[in-house]
């Protein structure tokens, strides 16, 4: 990784609050049988941190570990795609791809191309009709609304479902958008149309962007190749972008400049919108 330094009172600091990570996740496995469990994990710096303290507290209290799952949204970096594999082999998970087959069938797999909402099943008209849209058809792009919402909500929604799960570990931030600034580490989602009640975990709420990189140096934890070139935020392929070309993520302006910037701001600005219909 270079030379990237931890000062020794800032490795304390960490460890302090990879003890209040393993408190929630504690709590969480008092609450709920594993197998009741899930965790996402993206690829990202966040996600991995998270299934990491998860994964230690499993060893350490010899409980099985969660099912892992990640969603595939039709768009994703043959980078990340090549981390979840390897890092799955490595920590031996048995990794579950979520994906909405239908949507890529109605669009030939192509980004660009046209759904007919006529021709998707049921269940993603009926999705489509509860967010409110009408049109006869859409361009397939995963970052779109309706693209985000069947991509990734409505596959992750069917999987609680089908398989029961009680409680959600998700890796977000106090600092890594306005919209998740309130979270709390233990959220009710009540049963709503096409939404199953469960519960919403989040172990590194009281990370910042900082502490995550400051972690993954201090436990050479792995990380995506994506973030050693300038990227700092992964999203899907065609509309994320490096911040700084060629500078690591962990060596730019964490503190001064918005993490996400590298992102497609529209669904960045729709955020709150999209979390209350079982977004991450």
């Amino acid at each position: 990784m270079g030379e990237y330094k931890v000062s020794e009172e800032k490795a304390r600091e960490i460890e302090e609050k990879i003890k209040r990570s393993k408190e929630v996740i504690r709590e969480a496995f008092q609450k709920f049988k594993p197998s009741e469990c899930a965790i996402t994990w993206t690829g990202g710096k966040d996600s991995t941190t998270n299934l990491w303290l998860i994964r230690q507290v499993c060893i350490e209290d010899n409980i099985d570990l969660p099912h892992v799952i990640t969603i595939d949204e039709g768009d994703a970096f043959p980078e990340i795609t090549d981390f979840l594999i390897k890092i799955s082999k490595k920590w031996n998970i048995d990794l579950k791809w979520l994906c909405n087959f239908d949507v890529l069938r109605a669009c030939q797999s192509k980004l660009g191309g046209t759904v007919k909402v006529k021709d998707l099943n049921e269940r993603n008209r009926a999705e489509l009709k509860r967010i409110g849209f009408e049109e006869e058809s859409f361009t397939f792009e995963a970052e779109s609304y309706a693209g985000n919402h069947l991509m990734k909500t409505v596959v992750l929604n069917q999987f609680i479902e089908e398989n029961n799960i009680k409680a959600l570990f998700m890796a977000v931030r106090w600092d890594e958008h306005p919209a998740r600034k309130n979270d709390k580490y233990f959220t009710e989602k009540e049963a709503g149309d096409l939404q199953p009640a469960h519960t919403r975990i989040a172990p590194i709420l009281h990370f910042t962007e900082r502490d995550i990189w400051d972690n993954t140096h201090l436990h050479n934890l792995p990380y995506c190749p994506l973030y050693e070139i300038g990227y700092r935020s992964l999203g899907v392929r065609s509309t994320t972008n490096p911040m700084q070309v060629g500078v690591p993520a962990w060596n730019q302006d964490l503190e001064n400049t918005v993490e996400r910037m590298g992102r497609r701001q529209d669904k960045e600005k729709a955020m709150e919108r999209l979390r209350k219909l079982g977004y991450m």
